[in-house]
């Protein structure tokens, strides 16, 4: 099974679009879901289409309220107001997708990625 991605409406166009550059699967949040859904409806719209979550939202990062082992894969997008770090960090998390292309690898998982590393937990 090929990787797809639910991307959150506070994720920037730009990762969304280098995804989809990379030829991911990608649906935009707001293309199926209202504006500023809450966290609940957006993890579960995410397992009912057996997509791998993108975030900026740092709920989705708390394990303790969002069990990565309850969810189907999670990517924390950790720009912390630094925008213009975008492009390097998604050369990384790129490579990264192309080097664990396996749809099992992201299950249970959350991935806390940051421009100079990607954390799994």
């Amino acid at each position: 099974m090929s990787l797809s991605f639910l991307s959150d409406q506070c994720v920037p166009r730009e990762i969304s679009e280098r995804l989809k550059d990379a030829n991911f699967a990608v649906v935009v949040l707001r293309d199926v879901s209202p504006i500023r859904s809450p966290d609940p409806v957006v993890i579960a719209e995410a397992q009912k289409r057996g997509a791998i979550l993108v975030s900026l939202n740092g709920d989705f990062s708390d394990i303790l309220v969002y069990p990565p082992t309850a969810y189907g894969g999670i990517i924390a997008i950790q720009l912390h107001n630094h925008p213009e770090t975008i492009p390097t960090l998604m050369q990384n998390l790129i490579r990264f997708l192309r080097a664990n292309p396996e749809r099992d690898f992201y299950q249970g998982k959350l991935f806390v990625v940051e421009p100079h590393r990607i954390r799994i937990r």
